[in-house]
């Protein structure tokens, strides 16, 4: 079995190994074996530590059979010693968001019985799935509990129990543990059988945000920052805000209603337009030449159901079919076609083929989009018969 550094000491960076094995894998990969390691394997819902070994970079790491596999970009020689360096930012940034998260479980569960039944993290964010419903109320109450622990800068002490003495213990896990159970203790605070690193104080956390919770399986899934990602998500929405307040001439904390104040504006504005184009179409409507012939007419920003009006009208001024349209050259166009003595949906294969598009309908009216371009579909729709 390999000697799981990380267990002795979460902030150990360096260490040296004797290799013990060097077997070719994937895509150009080596599997290697160490005799000890601080490379943290792929597990609980936490990825594997990064870094260099020996010189090669270490692409994952893996733990089976109590025996860690370090996935490696370029050979080791088994019975030579190596030097490993760990991706401290990113092991630090992990260590920081898993002590938060035990807070805010151990809170959740104190507090009001849940447990975390799922935790996932990833290089961006942390997910854990309780098996309850809260609310904003109660979600802003775990995160004011979790960073007043973080300010108090409690200790975090790692134990190992034995059966008997894990038999007395209270503690949460996801799973029924009975040797070798690595148990995570913030005094007062939680207690969490545990494989990863965590930090030596919760000061070291820094700050804990849960940024988003949505009903997951009868429960609630937390999205939560904390440490340097939390401060870099702060950065970034103050940054975003400010340029809000900046376009709305407004202080950063009235921006939510100058927002408000401006979506209104547009609600009116938006309707006050389409007054004007329903006014305006009625003019061009009563405007439309009576026809012996076909009608093609291009309406720009008409939706279909503009365009089916257009097409009514047109109707009753031409022997022949009218055909709307609304759109452009690059995105294409949409299409309404009526006529009162041409059978539309027997033709209206030919049509769409003929412009390069599709659509259906009735005798009456067929509806649909095309790619040809303005030219072509004035040429077309002139000689149609």
């Amino acid at each position: 079995m390999t000697q799981l550094l990380y267990n002795e000491s979460a902030y150990q960076k360096e260490f040296a190994a004797v290799v013990l094995s060097c077997i070719p894998g994937e895509n150009g990969t080596f599997d290697v074996t160490l005799d000890k390691t601080a490379f943290f394997p792929e597990q609980g819902g936490q990825y594997a530590d990064r870094g260099v070994l020996g010189g090669a970079d270490v692409l994952d790491v893996q733990m089976k059979n109590g025996t860690v596999i370090h996935t490696v970009s370029a050979p080791l020689t088994p019975g030579k010693t190596v030097t490993g360096n760990i991706e401290w930012d990113t092991r630090y940034d992990r260590m920081q968001n898993h002590t938060g998260e035990h807070i805010l479980s151990g809170f959740l569960h104190a507090e009001y019985g849940y447990e975390n039944v799922g935790f996932h993290m990833n290089d961006d964010f942390l997910t854990l799935d309780t098996t309850g419903e809260l609310t904003w109320e109660q979600l802003s109450a775990a995160e004011d509990y979790a960073n007043r622990i973080v300010r108090e800068n409690f200790p975090i002490v790692v134990s190992y129990p034995d059966a008997a003495e894990l038999e007395m213990l209270d503690y949460r896990s996801k799973l029924e543990l009975s040797e070798d159970v690595r148990i995570v203790t913030i005094p007062g605070v939680d207690v969490c059988a545990c494989c990863a690193p965590h930090v030596a104080y919760t000061g070291e956390i820094g700050l804990v945000k849960i940024v988003d919770a949505i009903r997951y399986k009868g429960g609630m899934r937390l999205t939560v920052l904390c440490g340097e990602r939390a401060r870099r998500d702060y950065v970034t929405k103050h940054a975003v805000l400010s340029d809000i307040a900046v376009t709305l001439c407004t202080k950063p904390e009235e921006a939510a209603a100058g927002v408000a104040r401006l979506q209104n504006q547009i609600y009116t504005l938006k309707g006050e337009l389409a007054a004007v184009r329903r006014e305006l179409l009625s003019y061009k409507i009563a405007a439309l030449p009576e026809t012996d012939g076909n009608l093609c007419i291009f309406e720009e920003g008409a939706d279909n159901s503009t365009l089916r009006s257009i097409v009514n009208a047109g109707t009753e001024k031409c022997t022949g079919i009218c055909a709307a349209f609304s759109g452009n050259d690059t995105d294409g166009y949409l299409f309404v076609i009526g006529a009162k003595n041409v059978p539309l949906r027997a033709r209206a294969k030919e049509i769409t083929t003929a412009l390069g598009g599709r659509g259906g309908g009735s005798d009456a009216m067929i509806s649909g989009s095309v790619r040809a371009s303005a030219e072509t579909i004035r040429a077309y729709i002139a000689g149609f018969c």
